[in-house]
């Protein structure tokens, strides 16, 4: 864990961009080094802002029901954001701000070196495949570069349109499965492809 609390000292100084000035704290992430899963949202929030970790508020708190679904517990996996400081008033990332933090999220993924990525909104997929559409490519596990990216909505897309629900339950559903499709690709050194189709 060095590695990474080194990092996350050099995240909660960090004044590479705006939102250093208005942030109460900087939100790096938490998790295990060996985490088998990552996900990966799109920015602090009020509540982390306040707390200084991710996904503690309503969008955390459906996070954490759709990981015991799945029989996981948040210390088992990692989760952290694209941009590690809340814009105000919870507006979108700007680019500048995104390019400023992605060292830090580069490192955080050759440390913990997840089996699976699991990117949570746009702006998560956009890291991985900028041109992609989520509603196109969700639900899909997809090769990018040595990562496996799995797309899934926002769980805070289900607390402003309820219909979105039901979607992000199931995509949720199939992440054992995709798990242990990897397990077995890489047993038998199929890891290769470009798209998996596991089902």
């Amino acid at each position: 864990m060095v590695e990474l609390e080194s990092l996350y000292e050099e995240i909660r100084h960090c004044t590479k961009c705006r939102l250093h000035q208005t942030r109460t704290n900087a939100v790096p992430g938490e998790g295990p080094e060996n985490a088998r899963i990552m996900f990966i949202g799109e920015a602090p929030g009020f509540h982390e802002d306040r707390q200084g970790r991710p996904f503690v508020g309503a969008a955390g708190q459906f996070l954490d029901e759709l990981l015991a679904g799945i029989g996981l517990k948040r210390e088992e996996v990692y989760i952290c954001n694209v941009i590690k400081c809340r814009p105000p008033g919870n507006r979108d990332p700007l680019k500048d701000e995104i390019e400023a933090c992605a060292p830090y999220l580069d490192r955080q993924l050759e440390i913990i070196k997840p089996k699976l990525v699991v990117t949570l909104g746009r702006y998560s997929l956009a890291k991985f495949l900028p041109k992609a559409s989520i509603s196109k490519v969700r639900g899909q596990p997809i090769k990018v570069g040595n990562i496996i990216c799995y797309p899934v909505l926002h769980p805070a897309a289900a607390l402003h349109q309820p219909k979105w629900r039901e979607a992000i339950e199931e995509d949720f559903k199939r992440i054992p499965k995709i798990l242990e499709e990897l397990d077995k690709m890489e047993i038998q050194g199929e890891s290769k492809a470009k798209q998996l189709s596991l089902f």
